[in-house]
């Protein structure tokens, strides 16, 4: 398969990921999180924090889903491993968080977050890895 076409599918799930937690994922957090009784700032401050991974989703997938001009390859192969190495990590976060705070593996379940993220990473990182040979 050729790497810009591995990228592409790598894109395209970012693209769909970036949306479930757009506009699913914001209203299961928004209402509780503003409506708790956090401090107010400390839940603006997570609130923030939920909109700053909305934009590294949504900049990500746009990046991952860019053709690379001929002249640019090699940069865009790094920019492109460097969001897969991103999602990998923050597919690892869920996977540590489940297994160090949850009661059991099922935990795994309740935060299936990672499912989408590790893919990602995966499928950026190793596309990436084939442009960056495809050039050399």
């Amino acid at each position: 398969m050729r790497p810009t076409t591995i990228l592409k599918i790598a894109g395209y799930l970012a693209a769909f990921t970036a949306a479930v937690h757009t506009f699913a994922g914001t209203y299961e957090v928004h209402a509780p999180l503003l409506n708790s009784t956090l401090p107010k700032a400390l839940a603006l401050l997570l609130y923030a924090c939920w909109h700053l991974v909305t934009a590294a989703l949504c900049l990500s997938a746009w990046a991952l889903l860019r053709p690379p001009e001929p002249r640019t390859v090699q940069s865009h192969a790094v920019l492109t491993g460097t969001i897969g190495i991103m999602w990998g990590s923050f597919g690892l976060v869920f996977i540590a968080v489940a297994l160090l705070f949850g009661e059991s593996l099922s935990t795994l379940l309740v935060l299936p977050q990672w499912v989408l993220l590790l893919p990602v990473g995966v499928l950026a990182w190793f596309g990436s890895r084939k442009l960056l040979a495809a050039t050399a």
